[in-house]
């Protein structure tokens, strides 16, 4: 097993988690398996608990697993399925030594941080790293490592000392540091300063790591005398100095390494150079990149949400957004609508908050409510349901979104004004939506049902099981600890609301309808958090396909084709446009690649990209679907 560990200097934010992404991608493309490990030093046992104004969303993996969202960038990029055990936190290492500890399994030794706490570190990287999560037996060639947080944090220096002692016991060429820095340019002088990463570099050395790669952060690419003196100061030769800096989107990251020889540095340290690798082979990457940058015909989709101030709080559902919207030629256009903006208390309270969020709901393509939890602005998401309902605008609601999405039903067809939840008004007379009997009320962490879960479809011509392809169930991720309740599904149903995919028992609702609308969608489960960029999630799809008049066309593909998409290879001067969706028609904006214009239908399948032919299949749904 080889290692390559991901650490960051001067300020945090600077991206260590599309980098390792990046990296991973570029090694993945080279042929080699890819691992990842995140490591958080914060002392919760996993990010459950943690509010998404704090550290961003809550990424679910398959097996219930809450963790950071930087392991839902490394699925994204590298197209893997991660476990619980691939994000390390100080709280979970603690507790499994003290688990240890009670056991007696230390025999009567006094327990400390060195070498009890490090060596479980250790431990814990080689037993995740040797996990497959590519869908293959046997471990992985390389395990990528993210140390979350900025060297000389105090938390962090556990892991520090533990992954120096980790370098050391693997030997040289098994692993390899880089170092994500930054190199900033003072407005004053206008001239890139290297001081910040020469104190870093210093830092970590002083702590038994010495770096083998820099990676710089900076506004424009490093400057070559720039890299002379990094190379001077942190003694790291002039090859392995990678510049990252700003680009449209990070995509672009992978293309950056890939340009500036970052894998061949990486596999030298590795000593894997003499092995047969291929060069990176990301010409659909590239492709698709190109196009996402080029893309003028916006797509708008209001948002309506409770954490509308930190856009992380909703990263995987605006990155399956974005997949769609590439994937339909479209570029997405994201409107922020505080959902306590929209009630009526706003608009005594302040009414020019409340008239520009109604302003902003009125002006969207389409509606989405995303998953939250707690009351506030929980009038506001079921007047936008209320609002897409009435007004044929595209609705998806994820998770609370498809609840109060029936919320609003009962109330507003059924007559029942009081119809409620019990998260809500737990004495409410009317309980639409209540509490799962295997939940629990006095812990929060891990409590909710969790992970990957089946839907089964129980109405066969209906919007949702042809985008995923006419299939008879589907395997979605879960964060949620309370229900429709199946005692009010009958008379729902018989008001005209349609549950069309129920969990196995036929008892839990996991899929909502409105028949008589362009696309009125709810689901219980998270489906932004298995959309990948080659792959975007069905229910994303098909909202942004309804947003643009491209829905029937889909669902006559998927009806097609089923489950599998192939699209017509079109060959552009050397080009190729990408349509992940495999059936974009409308394309009446003409993009550019490399100065040739074109204005043809999409996309990869034979097309060439300069001079290289992709043979690929595009598969819209991906997401555990099983015919």
């Amino acid at each position: 097993m080889k290692y390559v560990l991901v650490t960051g200097g001067v300020v945090s934010g600077l991206g260590k988690g599309v980098t390792a992404s990046s990296i991973g991608l570029i090694l993945k493309a080279c042929g080699l398996r890819v691992t990842a490990i995140k490591i958080d030093p914060y002392l919760n046992t996993d990010a459950g608990t943690m509010s998404p104004f704090e550290h961003g969303e809550v990424f679910v993996l398959d097996d219930g697993g809450e963790v950071d969202l930087d392991l839902g960038n490394y699925e994204r990029f590298l197209d893997i399925k991660l476990t619980r055990d691939n994000n390390i936190t100080t709280g979970k290492i603690y507790q499994f030594v003290i688990e240890r500890e009670r056991r007696g399994y230390y025999l009567g030794k006094t327990v400390q941080v060195v070498p009890h706490v490090t060596d479980a570190i250790q431990e814990w990287i080689e037993r995740a790293a040797l996990i497959p999560v590519d869908g293959r037996e046997g471990p992985a060639d390389v395990c990528v490592i993210e140390l979350g947080g900025t060297i000389g944090d105090i938390e962090s220096m556990p892991f520090i000392e533990a992954l120096g002692q980790f370098s050391c016991r693997v030997g040289p060429g098994n692993f390899c540091l880089i170092h994500v820095s930054l190199v900033p340019v003072l407005n004053v002088v206008g001239e890139q300063k290297t001081k910040p990463t020469q104190h870093s570099v210093r830092g970590l050395r002083g702590l038994g790591l010495t770096p083998d790669i820099l990676a710089c952060r900076s506004a424009k690419p490093l400057d070559e005398n720039i890299k002379l003196k990094l190379s001077q100061f942190c003694h790291v030769p002039e090859d392995n100095i990678i510049t990252l800096y700003d680009v449209p989107n990070i995509w672009h990251v992978p293309l950056l390494l890939r340009d500036q020889m970052a894998h061949k540095a990486i596999l030298k340290v590795l000593d894997l150079s003499s092995v047969e690798w291929k060069e990176p082979e990301l010409e659909e990457w590239t492709v698709r990149t190109r196009l996402s940058d080029l893309l003028d015909k916006p797509v708008r989709v209001a948002m309506v949400g409770k954490y509308t101030g930190l856009s992380d709080s909703y990263l995987s559902v605006l990155k399956a957004l974005l997949h769609a919207s590439v994937a339909l030629n479209r570029k997405l256009v994201v409107d922020w609508v505080p959902a306590s903006d929209l009630e009526d208390a706003t608009k005594e309270q302040n009414p020019e908050s409340h008239q520009a969020a109604w302003n902003t709901l009125r002006g969207s393509d389409a509606v989405l409510v995303p998953g939250g939890f707690g009351d506030r602005g929980i009038e506001g998401k079921i007047l936008a349901a209320k609002y897409a309902r009435e007004n044929k605008v595209p609705y998806l609601g994820i998770c609370l979104g498809m609840q109060t999405a029936v919320l609003d039903y009962a109330r507003s067809v059924l007559g029942i004004k009081d119809a409620n939840s019990t998260e809500f008004d737990p004495n409410t007379r009317n309980p639409f939506v209540i509490f799962m009997l295997e939940g629990s009320k006095t812990h929060m962490g891990g409590t909710m049902r969790l992970g990957s879960r089946r839907t089964t479809f129980h109405v066969k011509d209906c919007k949702s099981v042809k985008l995923y392809g006419n299939v008879n169930f589907v395997d979605e991720r879960h964060r949620h600890r309370y229900e429709v309740n199946p005692d009010m599904v009958a008379r729902l149903e018989d008001a005209g609301l349609i549950f069309t995919g129920k969990d196995e028992t036929g008892q839990r609702m996991e899929i909502v309808e409105v028949d008589d609308h362009p696309f009125f969608i709810g689901v219980q489960f998270h489906p932004e958090f298995k959309s990948r960029p080659v792959k975007p999630s069905p229910p994303f799809l098909g909202l942004i396909a309804a947003a643009t008049g491209q829905l029937d066309d889909l669902l006559q593909a998927s009806t097609t084709m089923k489950s599998k998409i192939r699209s017509n290879g079109v060959s552009m001067n050397g080009l190729a446009r990408s349509s992940p969706c495999g059936i974009c028609n409308d394309h009446d904006a003409k993009s550019t690649l490399n100065g040739t214009s074109d204005g043809a239908k999409g996309l990869t399948n034979g097309a060439t990209v300069n001079g290289t032919t992709i043979n690929s299949v595009v598969h819209s749904n991906g997401n555990g679907v099983h015919h």
